[in-house]
């Protein structure tokens, strides 16, 4: 099976990836840890996606495509893969089809912008210990104190409501327009995020099935 996970942030992809990853046994290719293991490794396209790091620059879509192209071809990808990050952009789906990847299904994991604030802005970390709760779902024992080192807990900037409805905006203006680029190949299967985790994994592998 090869797979495109869709969905904004907060929507509880990543989650399902882990979940469709063993269950089919196939990598999870998220796009930031390949770049790091290519620049690591010094692949080819590692070393030139290194020029502009190092200049403090965006890697470049042909950079990020070749290096997702070094990556598809490696043994563990030969019975499928899911692809969690990309493409982000059309020019990018656009890329990998004249790559010659042939996907199955882009799956997108559908949740309301208000949910996701709310999910997301009611998260709690411990700078000490790295704990996570939330102030809905996993409360502390002790309101704004970790249960497991007592640290006050904090809340993440990428976690503030601000931020959180910014990477909203970015990812409708560039990332929802797939949904119907996919949906135009006949391969868009849509998936409503539940609150239970074990619900939304329910609704997923049951789409997945019908594949």
């Amino acid at each position: 099976m090869k797979l495109i996970l869709l969905g904004a942030p907060g929507a509880g992809k990543g989650t399902q990836a882990e979940i469709i990853s063993e269950k089919y046994n196939i990598p999870t290719i998220s796009t930031g840890n390949i770049i790091r293991a290519a620049l690591k490794e010094g692949t080819e396209m590692g070393l030139k996606a290194k020029a502009y790091t190092e200049r403090g620059e965006l890697v470049p879509d042909e950079v990020v495509i070749g290096i997702i192209n070094e990556r598809l071809n490696e043994d563990d990808c030969k019975e499928g893969f899911i692809l969690d990050g990309f493409p982000r952009t059309i020019p990018q789906a656009e890329a990998l089809d004249k790559m010659g990847v042939c996907i199955d299904a882009a799956l997108s994991i559908e949740v309301e912008d208000s949910e996701i604030v709310k999910r997301m802005s009611g998260r709690r970390v411990c700078p000490a210990c790295g704990a996570s709760f939330h102030t809905e779902y996993k409360k502390p024992a002790k309101d704004g104190v970790c249960d497991a080192c007592g640290e006050a807990l904090i809340i993440r900037k990428d976690d503030e409501p601000e931020t959180v409805l910014n990477r909203l905006n970015v990812y409708h203006e560039q990332t929802e327009p797939l949904k119907s680029y996919y949906k135009a190949q006949g391969k868009l299967l849509t998936v409503k995020g539940q609150d239970k985790v074990s619900d939304t994994t329910a609704l997923t592998l049951a789409a997945l099935s019908e594949i």
